[in-house]
């Protein structure tokens, strides 16, 4: 066989060293590989997986793969194999649907090849048999940092485990933050992986910078942009509103872990899952404020973002709905706005932010002088972003250095890539490059003034469009205004209140204030509305329609073509053409991984990062090293002293102090013990089955065979199958109707969660499946599992706004329910249970000295 593979060389495109000496070691060894972002994880994976296709006799299983990989994997398979011209290799099949016959899966197995099999069809094709683990070449495990004890990929690595010694187990992570949560977590995680050494490669790592640090580096020009004034001002008070409520929530005495909320923390996205997830347990007695807090921190954070890439226009747009949001209806006494939009730092965001796109206050009584012209009437602003001035003098100066330069020839094309961080942004600079040079006419008098700077790029023309935009969406905005403050409400409280908003049946709501004469809210004058809520400086109708007139279409406006949406592709020859990529613009998102495919498939001459990414820069880095020929000039890009450079420096110090814990605790770490229950001496596994409690009894309730249990394919989703097997216990996966797990021959358990038992309340479909079970079964049980980690009550704790069952709309109902249930079902027993963990050690008390089920009458039953 070694002469054999030897034949057909395999080619692999791994130019740099560091790649290669990766390559190598996972060859040798199995391994936990965990790579900073940006140095071409997918490359490495995709090398390796060639190397097994080409030999043409592996089975080979990826877990863990989404979709775009798949296809990433898949691409590069092919093109490996046309290049090293192996006929062995098969390329990589996918196995995602349950579509696929099991026939058909069989057979795909039996003929070996590289598969990506989604993990709840991998778990019962391993259980049953299907896929025979013994015949398993090896399994690759992607974004290994998601796999917890109580995973489904942890189950898959367990079963491959205990039935293959010899297949090989290579894991991949480009995530290193995430192991270093929590006691010893690298330890924990290998252990989950069934591996023993892991295997670190930082940015840092000497080899890694040796490779990317030669004569081929990419020619680096990094620019700083100030932030306009009112911008600044808005930062500072967004951060300010931060604070106040970060202090609001230290002060709430929730009992939380408080160390590492700082302000810097805050800004990163990880922070409302870090607050919400110590906040769970007792969220049914988290105070309304605390909750309306948390919820802040979240829309102050997107606020911050939505400054830096938002224009003033759309910023200012957002604002409002944001301001909507959390304005009760007219005529509600509900006192439930954030503290912060009290604060004076909210009114400077909303004043500055309205000044930033036009200004002019109305005064109210004021009328309009004798030539009907408004004395004070509102002029449009129109404040552009600093970077696009910027954009528009890099895309000159590269027009000139190709002009002036043009013997530079290499293997780049002359595109210029422009990066964003979403799709918004990519249309926001695709429409300011297009009408970069467009500018609305002037009046005749003051065409002489404004010639010389009729040549100036500028995005008077657009903003003007997004203004007369915005102000006809704010005349239909108070429509849907109600409707967003109800859904604000939603999230907030967690159910729906079935008592209405004031939260009492049929009576008024109590008002503690004492009435007097006049007293009503029509006598009181000035101040804030009764129910004490903020209300948005409205512009003049008058004023509206004068700031419109000034900025209403021109013939400039008229000239432009409109955005094609959908286009049919009729006569396609006539109206399209291929350009010429020394002439193209392309503008395109960040993309993780795929953005290896846009530098391969575009080879840029010019990148321009519009915002800094870490990962992005050693794409480019690792993409400059990789070809020789290919000359690289990056433009990065970022506003000097905002947030979106304090955001990108945090995350580069946080993946550099992840890879040191990792490093120092890779040093400390002892000896993975990987070893299983199957490995154990047969004798020594029957004698733990022996129940000493029974005195004298010991050897009627030892048994040589393992428990059986049946389980319905479709409980996979869960992880309870996977502590039960775990338990010594083996798993029979069949498409059960009756019930969801088979104890024993009488015995058969239901499985539903809060959300899933409220649901079979209302469609009846509970009390079919209890009366089914009571037919075929002796003692039928319905097991109810909640979250330990999340709140968890039927009555409330006082307040209309704490948390009821999971979204009930009604806990008495519900619990009048399951009352009903128990009458009209006496033999159906109901358990409760916390976690997963806690109904295996229920279901292993329920087998105990019990005989398994018999598989011929689960199939009879179906």
């Amino acid at each position: 066989m070694p002469s054999e593979t030897a034949k057909p060389p395999v080619k692999l495109s791994l130019p740099l060293e560091y790649q290669q000496d990766l390559f190598q070691e996972l060859r040798s060894e199995d391994e936990l590989v965990i790579l900073a972002r940006g140095l071409g994880l997918l490359r490495v994976v995709t090398n390796l997986l060639h190397s097994y296709d080409a030999v043409g006799n592996n089975l080979v299983v990826v877990v863990g793969a989404d979709d775009r990989e798949n296809g990433w994997i898949g691409e590069a398979l092919a093109e490996h194999a046309a290049i090293s011209r192996a006929p062995a290799a098969r390329g990589l099949s996918q196995v995602n649907t349950d579509m696929m016959s099991v026939g058909t899966r069989e057979k795909m197995y039996s003929q070996g090849g590289i598969f990506s099999i989604t993990s709840r069809i991998l778990v019962v094709d391993l259980l049953s048999k299907l896929l025979n683990p013994e015949t398993v070449t090896g399994i690759v495990v992607l974004h290994s940092e998601r796999i917890v004890a109580t995973s489904i990929e942890a189950f898959i690595i367990r079963i491959y485990r205990q039935m293959n010694k010899a297949g090989f187990l290579k894991a991949f992570s480009d995530n290193p933050e995430h192991f270093t949560t929590g006691f010893a977590p690298l330890a924990s995680m290998m252990r989950n992986l069934f591996l023993r050494k892991p295997s670190l490669w930082p940015r840092f790592h000497v080899t890694v910078a040796k490779s990317l640090e030669g004569r081929k580096k990419a020619e680096v020009i990094e620019l700083e942009v100030p932030m306009t004034d009112s911008m600044r001002d808005i930062q500072n008070a967004i951060l300010e509103c931060v604070e106040v409520s970060m202090g609001e929530l230290k002060k709430a005495d929730t009992g939380l872990e408080l160390d590492d909320w700082t302000l810097d923390s805050a800004l990163h996205r990880s922070f409302d899952v870090i607050v919400r997830r110590q906040l769970d347990p007792i969220w049914h007695r988290v105070s309304y404020r605390t909750r309306q807090i948390v919820n802040d921190l979240s829309v102050l954070r997107s606020v911050l973002h939505a400054l830096l890439t938002y224009d003033a226009v759309s910023f200012n747009k957002y604002l409002d709905t944001i301001l909507a949001a959390h304005q009760p209806p007219p005529g509600s006494n509900r006192h439930n706005q954030s503290p912060w939009l009290f604060l004076d730092a909210a009114n400077t965001i909303f004043e500055t932010a309205k000044r930033r796109v036009y200004t002019g206050k109305p005064i109210d009584g004021q009328a309009p002088g004798a030539s009907g012209a408004l004395p004070d009437s509102l002029r449009p602003v129109l404040e552009e972003q600093p970077k696009w001035a910027l954009l528009a003098d890099i895309l000159e100066e590269i027009e000139r250095d190709a002009y002036f330069n043009p013997g530079l020839r290499d293997e780049s094309n002359g595109t210029i890539l422009i990066m964003c961080s979403d799709e918004g942004t990519c249309r926001q600079l695709r429409e300011y490059l297009q009408n970069l040079h467009v500018q609305p006419l002037q009046a005749d008098e003051e065409n002489d003034k404004e010639k010389e700077f009729e040549a100036k790029p500028s995005a008077t023309f657009m903003m003007r469009r997004k203004l007369r935009n915005y102000l006809n969406w704010k005349r239909e905005f108070a429509r849907v205004s109600a409707s967003l403050f109800t859904e604000n409400q939603k999230v907030l409280e967690g159910f729906t209140d079935p008592r209405g908003a004031g939260g009492y049946r049929g009576k008024a709501p109590p008002n503690k204030r004492r009435r007097v004469r006049g007293g009503s809210a029509a006598a009181a004058g000035g101040g804030r509305p009764v129910n004490g809520s903020l209300q948005a400086a409205e512009d003049k109708e008058s004023q509206v329609a004068s700031l419109l007139a000034d900025i209403q279409p021109t013939d400039a406006d008229g000239a432009q073509k409109d955005e094609i949406v959908v286009d049919s592709l009729d006569d396609m020859d006539d109206y399209f053409e291929l350009y010429e990529m020394n002439d193209l613009v392309v503008v395109h998102p960040y993309d993780g991984d795929m953005d290896e495919h846009v530098l391969e498939e575009v080879r840029p001459r010019y990148i321009m990062m519009y915002e800094p990414d870490s990962a992005f820069i050693r794409r480019v880095e690792v993409y400059r090293s990789s070809h020789d020929d290919r000359y690289v000039r990056v433009y990065f890009m970022y506003y000097g002293g905002s947030v979106e450079e304090q955001r990108y420096l945090s995350a580069v110090r946080r993946e550099k102090d992840a890879f040191t814990r990792l490093i120092k605790e890779k040093g400390n770490m002892a000896v993975t013990i990987t070893l299983d229950g199957a490995a154990a001496d047969p004798q020594e596994q029957f004698l733990r089955t022996v129940n000493t409690r029974i005195a004298g009894g010991g050897r009627l309730a030892a048994t040589s065979e393992p428990p059986r249990i049946v389980v319905d394919v479709r409980e996979f989703r869960s992880s309870l199958p996977s502590l039960i097997h775990g338990r010594s216990n083996i798993i029979i996966p069949c498409m059960l109707t009756v019930a969801d797990y088979a104890l024993t021959r009488n015995i058969c358990v239901e499985r539903k969660s809060v959300r899933d038992l409220i649901s079979s309340f209302k469609n009846g479909r509970l009390f079919n499946q209890a009366e089914t079970m009571l037919q075929h079964y002796k003692y039928p049980m319905l097991l109810i599992e909640f979250d330990q980690n999340k709140s968890f009550t039927f009555d409330t704790f006082g307040t209309d706004h704490t948390t009821t069952l999971s979204t009930a709309s009604n806990p008495q109902d519900l619990q009048s329910k399951i009352a009903l249930l128990t009458l009209a079902f006496p033999r159906l027993k109901i358990i409760w249970s916390s976690l997963p963990y806690q109904t295996a050690e229920i279901f292993d008390e329920l087998k105990s000295s019990r005989k398994s089920p018999i598989l011929s009458k689960l199939f009879r039953l179906g």
